[in-house]
């Protein structure tokens, strides 16, 4: 498996990745952007801050790539980033499919993605990941699915996927909204001749958001890779929205809330990588300071006592407007 570059890998920033979501497309709903990105979103500013962003992640330790179809031109950015270092060998690349960019580079379109997990879209994506990342493609991951994904039941693309996995490529997923462990379980279930599908999951887990922990510690269990991702909860846990608790426990370890809050996720034993979404290069060396972070019980027991419900913590993420 790809991910076993990161288990021999030494350096301390290994197991945090880089995900693009944040650069791929001029808009998205993390809060603070408009002060993060040009004011001039154009598709090469874009692609110079990725370049610049993937250029000192890998300084500094980062092995960990995460693109996505819906991602703008995310997988463009990053494939023409390696296509320009041929030397570097040792990153695991990552994508995702089933969601279909629609904003066409706008930034207040009606719908910014349209969702669609059937074989006919697996199929087209497939072939555009290919075109572009070509055999450094190693992980391709379903996108957001739920319990009632049409995918967990799907034998034809459970199929379809098999054979892909049987071409050297890891079949993975992500789960998104309140169910995340129904939808984590769920999947865990699902094979092929007898054989598990996927082997690596990408779920949400963050101070406010911890309800997949249970499911995702059972997927490391069954030998899966876990993959965090939104582990600032879309800059709720960053300053200036960080809530007093999470600002106080910064202030006592001299560190960023963002370093703190992604070394809460990054302490969790069935935590493989842990993505940052860093969409500047100082933001991106403030959330690499998480894996000096060590926190107190004390320290632990007060952030603790921000999880929200998981119903509550989706509605507000979904009222969160795409800037």
């Amino acid at each position: 498996m790809p991910f076993a570059r990161l288990a021999s890998a030494t350096t301390p920033t290994c197991h945090i990745g880089l995900g693009l979501a944040a650069v791929g497309r001029p808009g998205y709903i993390n809060l603070g952007r408009e002060h993060d990105l040009p004011a001039d979103r154009t598709v090469e500013a874009l692609r110079a801050r990725t370049h610049e962003l993937l250029d000192a992640a890998y300084a500094q330790g980062v092995r960990y790539f995460d693109a996505a179809r819906s991602y703008g031109r995310s997988e463009e950015f990053l494939a023409d980033w390696l296509k320009a270092r041929p030397g570097i060998d040792d990153v695991v690349v990552g994508s995702k499919w089933g969601y279909t960019y629609t904003a066409e580079w706008t930034t207040d379109a009606e719908h910014h993605e349209i969702k669609d997990h059937g074989a006919a879209t697996f199929e087209r994506q497939r072939a555009e990941s290919v075109a572009l990342l070509g055999d450094r493609l190693d992980l391709y991951q379903i996108h957001s699915v739920t319990p009632d994904s049409t995918v967990l039941t799907d034998k034809d693309l459970h199929a379809r996927l098999a054979e892909l996995a049987g071409e050297g490529v890891t079949v993975g997923f992500s789960t998104s909204g309140p169910a995340q462990a129904d939808a984590v379980r769920a999947a865990l279930a699902v094979t092929v001749d007898g054989t598990p599908l996927f082997r690596t999951v990408q779920s949400t887990y963050n101070a406010l958001e911890t309800s997949a922990g249970p499911a995702l510690a059972e997927a490391h269990d069954a030998g899966l890779t876990v993959i965090v991702k939104e582990g600032m909860a879309n800059g709720r846990l960053a300053e200036p929205n960080a809530p007093d608790a999470l600002r106080a426990v910064a202030r006592e370890v001299s560190l960023g809330c963002d370093a703190v809050a992604l070394a809460l996720v990054l302490r969790q034993p069935w935590a493989g990588v842990v993505l940052s979404g860093a969409a500047t290069v100082a933001q991106l060396a403030s959330n690499l300071h998480a894996a000096a972070v060590d926190l107190t019980d004390d320290q632990l027991a007060r952030l603790a006592a921000l999880v929200e419900e998981p119903q509550a913590y989706w509605e507000r993420r979904a009222q969160l407007p795409w800037h």
